[in-house]
């Protein structure tokens, strides 16, 4: 497993805009504030979420883009890549994986943060669809595709993309995580930056008690002492 000074690039790959904040802000500010270059790689732009009916799916696309772009900076991150896949129809593919993998061999991680690609029946959000359909073709972009340099070859031969080994993936959504990030020092700006996905968030009454209730119990799963917060992983070795 990757030890902390292991870490110089991360990729996190999310299905929607605001996926990353709710499962990994914390992580991330952490991340950032030890000099790790972090990119967000956003396979839709969610553009059938939210409750603005006076919005179409453009400007739906475009609001959530704006709101992840601030999400992005309250944690520390500048580089955000939306693959723009249309929002809801996701399905794990060759497409998906392909476009995944492309993003792998630019950015070269050393660790990449996705969705669990199980079903979590103990806490159903993190199970939609297009998160479970990103996870798996997270997965299978990280292996075999992108460090197989005979796949989607036209990755090398038209965009020199060389092939690339992600030494180590974290699964976020599951069931049972077996790794836990304290994010107590960091948790105010995981709370900003969900702030900042306001047709998403702003509606929800007891917001803010609902994050502290969920990461709180994180917190005590790991083990941390009360007024703890954490955020879980399942780690996946690739090497």
């Amino acid at each position: 497993m990757l030890s902390e000074n292991e870490i110089g690039r991360v990729l996190v790959v999310t299905a929607h805009p605001d996926d990353v904040d709710f499962a990994a802000a914390g992580t991330i500010a952490q991340f950032t504030d030890r000099g790790v270059e972090v990119v967000y790689c956003i396979v839709t732009d969610g553009d059938a979420g939210g409750f603005d009916r006076e919005l179409d799916n453009t400007g739906m696309a475009e609001l959530r883009r704006t709101e992840q772009t601030a999400a992005a900076k309250a944690v520390g991150v500048t580089d955000l890549r939306f693959l723009g896949h249309r929002d809801g129809t996701l399905v794990p593919g060759l497409e998906l994986r392909r476009d995944i993998a492309r993003v792998i061999r630019q950015v070269r991680p050393d660790l990449v943060i996705t969705h669990t690609p199980e079903r979590n029946y103990s806490f159903i959000a993190p199970s939609h669809p297009d998160h479970r359909a990103v996870g798996a073709s997270a997965l299978d972009a990280v292996y075999p595709d992108a460090r197989n340099p005979y796949a989607f070859p036209e990755l090398l031969r038209d965009e020199g993309l060389d092939a690339w080994t992600v030494r180590e993936v974290w699964l976020n959504g599951g069931s049972s995580p077996d790794h836990f990030v304290d994010v107590t020092g960091t948790f105010d700006r995981k709370i900003a930056a969900l702030r900042a996905h306001a047709s998403q968030t702003s509606h929800v009454e007891g917001f803010e008690e609902f994050l502290r209730s969920r990461f709180s119990q994180i917190a005590a799963e790991a083990g941390l002492p009360e007024g703890s917060y954490a955020e879980g992983f399942q780690r996946v070795v690739t090497e």
